[in-house]
């Protein structure tokens, strides 16, 4: 049986009371004045135990079972319809959401590392509430008030669930090719007609409704990106009773085999000719829904990291449990734990989970700073440390976390391969998520083309220059070797900075070097993290040794932090080693 999971909330509180100050900096916002890193360990004290308790012991049976479509309907796993009304019933879904709208107002640090846990449980149940906020976030930002009243209470709190439906079968990465349409009808609505795939959480068996933001083409769009406009299409209609009985004109033509996230219907929808309504404004519809993506792009990242912390947790009780082989003294057999091979695959997830989770909490705080200082200059500021560092999490924590799930069923040998082990659906689950949203290429095309250079570069040297300030006033008792090398790193991240800039325009050059440069500022931001955490590491006294701290800080500094040079060297190379080769040669 797979390894019982461990909700990190005693290393979640560490990180909010003693590296991130997070009681002072939410002091500072409106309405969050009361918010703690008690309080929020508390809160996620509670929801931990109930990943633990209810969603992860769903997980394994859930992949294995699947969802199903049976004449026309989807049918979830066992237990999850369940388990997704007592999601709703004791407030989770709408942990951060608008208290004037069902919500509980707390901050949206608090509601990612709940989706950590969630994502470490069951990934394919935590897609339902992920995808929910994230459309009641877009409608929100851009609904007119007839809709907001109408549709965001009941998407906030969960009541009903939500999804995007971006994708066809010939508009991926490029949505100006996209053929749905949208015809106006004389009450104001519109009819929806196309079809669209790769659509999670596109439907189920919850006994409620589902609402769709769907992507489609007014009679007179232009072409390409800028001829496109958002729609809110739900599944059920109010009808002339109010009740919500009444179906609409869509359907699941099929659920997509995939590889991972079995028990999470990923759907073909149809829509033919389904009532729906103007979302914002007419051809804006990419900008609307990009409210959407972005939050979804960190959800993503997120969930890397959640399945690298359940992978490497279940991998550590493995190594310290299976005896094998012989101890450098020469007995045996010893619990494998105590083979270097071995220690190097756990202290990589360890060592990559542990500051993850630091810079994902960083990344919170400064989206609740942009949301409510009442500074513009300070919200502005944190606005563009989330927009720089979105690409990064969503790519890096999935690529990181992928090869960390694939290290953990190593750890497993023969069993790893085994589904009962739980580990190899892991290795499956963790492959979607350097692909949808965005895939990580795209995000590493985002980084270079757009993020480094916005604003002239300000919010690039701000943060470099955060992370130059940290290792100024390093205690060298606590962070070396790690600081030493970390002067190294930032330095070849600065230098690889200034030729991204200067290759402003050119398409190979930036393609060539995108997602080096998306590793290397991924490492030496991590490696940020590590450093916050070494100097607040004394005040863990018994709770988690420092010097437990400093064993990981040391790994990452001398078997990972080295690969900034690789990536470093390969974006001095240029385009040329990339591009030298014809076509018709490959």
């Amino acid at each position: 049986m797979p390894a019982t999971y461990q909700p990190p909330v005693a290393t979640m509180r560490f990180l909010l009371e003693d590296v991130l100050d997070f009681d002072a900096q939410m002091a500072q916002l409106p309405g969050f004045e009361d918010a703690s890193a008690d309080l929020a360990a508390e809160v996620l004290t509670v929801a931990g135990r109930m990943c633990a308790d209810r969603l992860a012991p769903l997980n394994l049976p859930g992949d294995a079972a699947g969802s199903k479509l049976v004449d026309g309907k989807v049918i979830t796993p066992p237990g999850f319809a369940e388990a997704y009304a007592e999601f709703v019933a004791a407030g989770w879904s709408g942990l951060a959401g608008d208290p004037a709208f069902g919500g509980q107002g707390l901050p949206r640090t608090v509601q990612i590392m709940l989706d950590e846990m969630v994502s470490a449980a069951n990934l394919s149940f935590g897609l339902f509430p992920g995808l929910t906020r994230g459309a009641a976030e877009a409608l929100a930002a851009h609904g007119s008030d007839e809709l907001k009243a109408t549709y965001l209470e009941k998407l906030v709190t969960g009541e009903w669930c939500g999804a995007m439906a971006l994708t066809e079968a010939s508009a991926g990465t490029d949505l100006g090719l996209l053929r749905t349409r949208a015809d106006p009808r004389d009450d104001g609505s519109y009819s929806i007609i196309g079809t669209k795939i790769f659509i999670s959480s596109g439907d189920q068996d919850f006994g409620n409704n589902v609402v769709h933001l769907v992507l489609a083409r007014l009679p007179d769009a232009p072409a390409g990106v800028k001829g496109i406009s958002l729609f809110l299409v739900p599944k059920l209609l109010p009808g002339d009773a109010r009740d919500w009985t009444e179906r609409n004109a869509m359907s699941v033509g099929a659920l997509e085999h995939k590889m991972g996230i079995h028990a999470q219907p990923t759907c073909v929808m149809n829509y033919d000719g389904a009532t729906g309504w103007l979302v914002g404004e007419a051809g804006r519809g990419l900008n609307a829904m990009f409210t959407m993506m972005n939050a979804e792009r960190l959800f993503v990242g997120i969930q890397g990291l959640g399945l690298a912390d359940a992978a490497t947790q279940a991998a550590v009780t493995y190594a310290r449990e299976r005896l094998q082989g012989r101890g450098a003294d020469g007995s045996g057999p010893v619990p494998i734990i105590a083979h270097a091979d071995v220690r190097k695959m756990l202290l990589a997830g360890r060592a990559f989970v542990e500051p993850a989770r630091a810079l994902a909490a960083w990344t919170a705080i400064r989206m609740d700073v942009a949301e409510r200082h009442p500074d513009p200059v300070v919200s502005a500021a944190a606005h563009a440390d989330v927009a720089l560092l979105t690409p990064v999490i969503k790519a890096a924590f999935t690529d990181f976390g992928f090869e960390t799930t694939v290290l953990a069923q190593q750890v497993f040998g023969g069993h790893g391969y085994i589904h009962e082990a739980g580990m190899e659906q892991f290795v499956r689950d963790a492959r979607i998520t350097q692909i949808y949203e965005g895939t990580n290429g795209v995000q590493a095309m985002d980084l270079v083309s757009r993020k480094v250079t916005m604003e002239g570069g300000a919010p690039l040297r701000s943060y470099l220059d955060m992370i130059a300030a940290d290792l100024a006033k390093a205690d060298p008792a606590l962070t070396d070797p790690l600081a030493a090398q970390m002067r190294d790193a930032l330095a070849l991240l600065e230098t690889a900075s200034e030729t991204i800039a200067a290759a402003a325009g050119d398409t190979d050059r930036l393609g060539a070097a995108a997602t080096e440069y998306l590793n290397l500022f991924a490492l030496v931001s991590l490696g940020w993290m590590w450093l916050r955490i070494l100097a607040a590491s004394p005040a863990l006294g018994a709770t988690r040794t420092p010097q437990a701290y400093a064993a990981m800080a040391r790994y990452y500094a001398t078997y990972m932090l080295p690969r900034t040079a690789l990536h470093a060297a390969r974006i001095a190379a240029g385009p040329e080693p990339v591009m030298a080769l014809d076509e018709e040669l490959f």
